[in-house]
């Protein structure tokens, strides 16, 4: 998940006050009250939870082991049509009264590719290990918060679904959530959407950070650096274009970013190599600045073409232009921008939980699963699974349970909300 700089709360309008009622109303309740302390007595359990699944490998596109362990979480847990969808996703839902559905998701990959060392270790409340908070902290939320309204009970209107979603990181591309509002029988009925992403409390993703990835491939003849110099040769054409697009100008405001994040080519030390290519990022809550930059990417490649094809006419080349060069550019991701807005009710809702608990928590713009539906116009935020936790996307990546009961308070409280709850004070 990637965090641009916050909102403050005082530049939203006030929370409703018959929202904020309501979630005094749920905190009278006994179940409720049950549930909460659910989280206090079942820590240890959360954490074994989260231990066991830190240790199953969930690279990109390779999620299906960590797929199945998850699998058996919702069916201990007693969650109904537990499966996988087409995609490898993990399904549960947990039957309401009305044909609305709530989805509450965490995503089950990480990060890290196939082979990458995991050593999962425990000190205390502390967790290290790859992917140990992000997203270890989110599916164990997941489960605690259907542990939690398992054992208690609680009825609520709407149906609550269970997400435990594939391909939010990296080339994922979001396909697991894509799939859940395009493909899934239930997308229609999906009224609001709570994405618990990595640890913490004090963040709500209501804004969607648009991101689009390409992968520039640049072609030539290759040959042998003695007797073949002087052909064309993909990798100065890719460094002249990467030298032409870094001094492109982007904005400040809307932020605007990008980033050249992997280079390959080239075979031997004594080869002109055949291809290159690299991989480039771009990020921006502005569609049409994510256009300009992908037009200024492709005339860089085509300058930078153009000037080696120069070069190798000055070389006295027997060859026609191109001189065997060509190149590409192949979308590898778009994750599109989107805003909740600011009257919403799951923002007043979760605003609601936070004054009620006294958690104090900011709203941000970030690249999350939320991105689907919030491009769509529908009501989603993204927000953490409590605990703390640092060293995301690193092999020394931690998290600490402590203050973990906090996160998952605000998560069921604003879940409950969202799904109506009819119970009396009892």
């Amino acid at each position: 998940m990637t965090i641009v700089p916050a909102k403050l709360h005082s530049e939203l309008p006030e929370v409703a006050p018959e929202v904020s009622v309501e979630i005094v109303r749920l905190l009278s309740l006994r179940h409720v009250r049950s549930a909460c302390e659910w989280f206090r007595v079942h820590e240890s359990q959360l954490c074994d939870w989260q231990f066991e699944l830190a240790k199953i490998p969930a690279p990109p596109f390779g999620e299906s082991a960590r797929a199945e362990w998850l699998t058996h979480r919702f069916r201990e847990l007693g969650l109904d049509d537990v499966h996988t969808d087409e995609v490898g996703n993990v399904l549960g839902l947990r039957p309401g009264s009305s044909e609305q559905c709530i989805t509450i998701s965490a995503h089950i990959d990480t990060v890290f590719p196939a082979g990458t060392p995991l050593n999962v270790r425990k000190e205390g409340s502390l967790l290290y290990g790859p992917g140990v908070s992000d997203n270890g902290a989110g599916v164990t939320a997941l489960l605690g918060i259907a542990g939690a309204l398992q054992s208690t009970g609680i009825p609520t209107q709407s149906s609550i679904l269970f997400v435990g979603n594939v391909g939010e990181e990296g080339e994922g591309d979001l396909r697991g959530m894509r799939h859940i509002f395009s493909g899934s029988p239930r997308k229609d009925s999906i009224a609001y959407s709570l994405i618990i992403d990595g640890a913490g409390c004090d963040t709500i993703v209501s804004e969607a950070l648009g991101s689009r990835r390409f992968e520039v491939i640049v072609r030539g003849p290759g040959g042998h650096s003695w007797s073949d110099f002087g052909t064309a040769n993909p990798i100065p054409v890719l460094a002249r274009a990467i030298h032409l697009f870094t001094q492109i100008s982007v904005p400040a405001s809307p932020k605007t970013t990008f980033n050249i994040g992997v280079i390959r080519g080239g075979t031997s030390v004594n080869s002109i190599p055949e291809s290159a290519s690299m991989r480039v990022d771009i990020r921006s809550s502005s569609a049409s600045e994510m256009e300009k930059l992908e037009a200024a990417l492709r005339d860089s490649i085509a300058r930078a073409v153009d000037e080696e094809c120069q070069i190798v006419e000055k070389r006295g080349s027997q060859q026609k232009p191109p001189y065997g060069l060509s190149f590409e550019v192949v979308g590898i991701g778009d994750r599109p921008a989107g805003d909740l807005d600011p009257n919403a009710r799951i923002l007043h809702v979760i605003r609601a939980v936070d004054a009620e608990l006294g958690n104090v928590a900011t709203t941000q713009r970030a690249s999350t699963d939320a991105n689907i539906p919030l491009s769509l116009g529908r009501e989603a935020i993204a927000i953490g699974g409590g605990g703390s936790g640092g060293g995301a996307h690193t092999l020394q990546e931690w998290f600490d349970c402590n203050g973990r009961e906090v996160g998952l308070k605000r998560i069921m409280l604003a879940l409950l909300a969202l799904a109506g709850v009819g119970l009396d004070r009892t």
